[in-house]
C-alpha cells in the first residue's frame, strides 16, 4: 500500500502533474491561439469573423462532446483521456502546419487539435483535484487552474518569437513537437484516485478503531460530509442551473478577450511584438491572481468572493473602453485577471455543492450548456468588428454581461443534501 512519501500527501503530487499538463495546455493552445490569429487570417485572407468562427466551432465541440467526455473521466479515470488529448494536439499542430486552405485549417483545427482538448486538458486535471481533495479543494483547483496563465506566460511568448523569427507554420510545427515530447511522460504519471492507493482524501489517516470508545459512537473518517448527488439530482436544484447562466456569461466575456486579445491591443494601438507582451504579462499577474483567490476561497463564502471578482471586471473593460495611453491596457490586463481567476473556484463551488462521486460527469453536462456563451462571443466580436473596423461597440456589452454574472454568483445558495 503505497503512503504519504517523505510527509508530503501523495495528491500534491497530482495536482503538480495536473498543473504541468494545464500549462501544455494553456501555452500551446487556450493563450497560443490568439499568437496564431493574425498571422493565419493574412496568409489565407480570412476575415476576423472567419477565424473567431473556427474558434467557436471549437468550443461548440467541447460543450457537445462535454458530457460524453465527463462519463469517460468518471469510468476509465483521468489518464487515459489526458494522453489521447495529448498525441490528438500534438499531432494536430504538426499538421496545422501544412493548412494551405480555410476547410483545411477547419478540419485540422477542428478534428484533431480540438476533438479532445477540453476533455484531457481542461476536464481531466479539474477532477484530479476534486478526487484527490475535499477541505483543501479550492486551493488545490486553483493551483490546477492557475497553471494555464503560467502555460501562457512561459509558452505564448516563445511562440510569438517563433512566429515572428521562422514564420506561424514552423512555429506550429514545434509546438506539435513540444507537446507530444513534454505531454505523453506527464499522461503515464496521473493516478485516478487516492482510495485506488490505499490513501484518503487531503492526506487523512484511515480509520483505526479506539478501545476507549463506548460501542454505538459514531466515527467520521473524514471531517467534511460529501452530497455525492447524482447529474439527475443535480439537475433538479436551482443552484446548478444558476452556476451555469451565470459560467456562461463570464464565459461568453473572457473566451471573446482570449481570442481577440491580440487583435483588440493592435487596434488600441500596440505593435503586434507588444501585444504579445503584454499577453504575457497577463498571463503571469494572473498566476498570483489565481493563488490568491484559491487561498480564500477555502476560507470565505465562494459565491460571494466569485461575484466580486466578474464584477471587478467591468471596471476592467471600463479603463480598456475609456482609458487613454498604453498605461490603461496594462492596468486593464492586470484587473481582468480576476475573471480568469473565478474559473477554479467556481469549480470548487460545485464540487463543495454536489460532491466527487459524479463530479467528472455533472461537469460535463454543465459544460454542455454554459459553452455555449464562449461558442457565440468570439464570431460576435469578429462581426462587429469587420463590419465597423471597430471593437468599441461590443466592449460596453461586454461590461454588462460580466455585471449580470457577479448578480447571479451573489444569489447562489448551496442545495440541501439529500
Amino acid at each position: 500500500m503505497l503512503r504519504n512519501l517523505a510527509g508530503l500527501f501523495y495528491g500534491w503530487r497530482m495536482i503538480a502533474v495536473g498543473s504541468a499538463i494545464r500549462i501544455l495546455g494553456g501555452g500551446f493552445h487556450l493563450y497560443g491561439f490568439t499568437v496564431f490569429f493574425l498571422p493565419i487570417s493574412q496568409e489565407l485572407g480570412l476575415s476576423r469573423a472567419s477565424t473567431s468562427l473556427a474558434f467557436s466551432l471549437a468550443r461548440a465541440e467541447g460543450a457537445i462532446e462535454g458530457p460524453l467526455a465527463g462519463y469517460l473521466i468518471d469510468r476509465l479515470g483521468p489518464r487515459p483521456i489526458i494522453l489521447t488529448a495529448v498525441i490528438m494536439s500534438g499531432v494536430g499542430y504538426m499538421l496545422l502546419s501544412g493548412v494551405n486552405s480555410y476547410l483545411t485549417f477547419l478540419l485540422v483545427y477542428l478534428g484533431v487539435i480540438s476533438l479532445s482538448f477540453g476533455a484531457g486538458f481542461m476536464h481531466s486535471p479539474m477532477v484530479l483535484a476534486n478526487t484527490w481533495f475535499i477541505r483543501r479543494r479550492g486551493l488545490a483547483m486553483t493551483l490546477v487552474s492557475a497553471s494555464i496563465s503560467l502555460g501562457g506566460a512561459l509558452i505564448s511568448p516563445l511562440l510569438a518569437t517563433g512566429v515572428h523569427a521562422w514564420g506561424w507554420r514552423w512555429a506550429a510545427l514545434l509546438a506539435g513537437l513540444g507537446l507530444l515530447i513534454l505531454g505523453v511522460p506527464l499522461a503515464s504519471l496521473v493516478r485516478r484516485s487516492p482510495e485506488s492507493m490505499g490513501l484518503l482524501p487531503d492526506g487523512d489517516p484511515p480509520y483505526r478503531p479506539r478501545d476507549d470508545i463506548p460501542p454505538g459512537t459514531s466515527h467520521k473518517q473524514h471531517s467534511t460530509e460529501e452530497a455525492n448527488f447524482t447529474v439527475a439530482e443535480a439537475m433538479r436544484t436551482s443552484a446548478y442551473w444558476m452556476i451555469i447562466l451565470a459560467t456562461l456569461v463570464r464565459a461568453a466575456g473572457f473566451s471573446t478577450m482570449m481570442v481577440h486579445f491580440i487583435p483588440i491591443m493592435v487596434w488600441k494601438g500596440l505593435t503586434e511584438q507588444r501585444a504579445a507582451l503584454l499577453l504575457g504579462f497577463f498571463a503571469s499577474v494572473s498566476l498570483p491572481s489565481h493563488l490568491l483567490l484559491g487561498w480564500l476561497a477555502d476560507y470565505v463564502n465562494k459565491p460571494r468572493l466569485m461575484a466580486v471578482s466578474t464584477a471587478t471586471a467591468t471596471g476592467a473593460l471600463l479603463v480598456l473602453i475609456y482609458g487613454q495611453g498604453e498605461w490603461s491596457l496594462w492596468l486593464f490586463a492586470g484587473l481582468f485577471t480576476l475573471v480568469e481567476s473565478v474559473f477554479p473556484v467556481s469549480w470548487a463551488t460545485v464540487g463543495d455543492f454536489f460532491g466527487r462521486k459524479y463530479f467528472a460527469t455533472i461537469r460535463g453536462t454543465m459544460s454542455f450548456f454554459y459553452m455555449w456563451g464562449a461558442v457565440a462571443g468570439p464570431v460576435v466580436a469578429g462581426t462587429i468588428y469587420d463590419r465597423t473596423q471597430s471593437y468599441g461597440p461590443m466592449l460596453p456589452g461586454m461590461a454588462v454581461l460580466f455585471l449580470v454574472a457577479a448578480l447571479l454568483y451573489a444569489l447562489l445558495v448551496r442545495p440541501s443534501a439529500r
